[in-house]
C-alpha cells in the first residue's frame, strides 16, 4: 500500500506480530467516552503494544494529543502472546463510510483468526451510574453473558460504528457483541468504564484491577475533556438532523 494514497479503509500494520485467533476488544467515542477509556486502560494493564492503525479516506483530518503526546487516533494493539487485541478510536466518525470502516475491521479480525469482537460502549443516561453492565448480541452469546450477571438490554438502538460492526458481523463468521453501561452524556465517565472492565473480567477472565481507574477519575476527566466536548457537539448535530 502506498502511504501517499488514501484507501477506502485498510489496517496498516506497523509491527509484525503473530496473532493467535485473538479475542478483540474495541472502544469508540460514545457516551461518557467509556469505550476509549476502558480499552485504553486495558491496553495499559495488559501491557499491549501498538501493531497498526486504520487508514481511510473517510476518517476526519484530525490527530490526537494526550498529555502532549502525538498519536494516530485509530489504533490497533496486541498483547505479547497475540491472544488479545484491542482497537481504540479517539475521534468522532462521520456517518459516511462507517460500513466500509466496519468491514475493514472485521476483515482484519477474520484474517487473523478472530472469532469474536467485543465493543465496549456507553448508553447516555441522566441517572446515577448503577454499576450494572448489559449486552446486545446474538441469542447464544446473551445466554453466556447472563451466566456472568450481564443482562440483555431489553430494547433500543446501537448506532454509529458499533452498530455498523454488529450489523456486518451478522453476515460473517466473526461474532459481534457489545457490552453497555449507563454513562454520563456530558463528561467522561471513568466509573462507568470501570464497570465495563469488571464485566469483561467476569466473562473473559482477564483479571484487570480497576482500582487505579476509579482513583484517577479527576485526571482522566481532564485528559479527555476536549474529546468529550467534540462528542457532545456531534450528538447535537445528529439530533438536529432528525428534528
Amino acid at each position: 500500500m502506498r502511504l501517499n494514497s488514501f484507501p477506502e479503509a485498510e489496517v496498516y500494520e506497523i509491527k509484525k506480530v503473530k496473532l493467535n485467533s485473538p479475542i478483540v476488544f474495541a472502544g469508540f467515542v460514545g457516551a461518557g467516552l467509556v469505550g476509549p477509556i476502558a480499552v485504553g486502560y486495558m491496553i495499559e494493564k495488559l501491557k499491549m503494544k501498538e501493531i497498526g492503525y486504520m487508514r481511510s479516506k473517510y476518517l476526519p483530518p484530525a490527530t490526537v494529543f494526550i498529555q502532549g503526546r502525538l498519536r494516530h487516533p485509530f489504533r490497533f494493539y496486541s498483547n505479547k502472546s497475540g491472544t488479545i487485541c484491542a482497537i481504540i478510536c479517539e475521534i468522532t466518525l462521520r456517518l459516511e463510510g462507517l460500513y466500509t470502516i466496519a468491514s475493514a475491521i472485521l476483515e482484519w479480525g477474520e484474517k487473523n483468526g478472530s472469532e469474536e469482537i467485543i465493543i465496549l460502549d456507553g448508553v447516555p443516561s441522566k441517572e446515577k451510574h448503577d454499576q450494572k453492565a448489559f449486552c446486545a448480541a446474538e441469542e447464544d452469546l446473551c445466554r453466556i453473558m447472563a451466566d456472568s450477571e450481564i443482562d440483555m438490554i431489553p430494547q433500543g438502538f446501537v448506532t454509529g460504528i458499533p452498530g455498523a460492526i454488529l450489523n456486518e458481523s451478522l453476515l460473517r463468521k466473526i461474532r459481534g457483541v457489545t457490552l453497555l453501561v449507563k454513562a454520563n452524556p456530558q463528561k467522561p465517565d471513568p466509573r462507568a468504564a470501570a464497570t465495563l472492565i469488571e464485566a469483561v473480567n467476569r466473562v473473559y477472565q482477564t483479571s484487570i484491577d480497576t482500582k487505579d481507574l476509579r482513583e484517577q477519575e479527576q485526571q482522566i476527566g481532564f485528559d479527555f475533556k476536549a474529546l468529550s466536548d467534540k462528542y457532545t457537539e456531534a450528538r447535537k448535530a445528529e439530533t438536529s438532523l432528525y428534528m
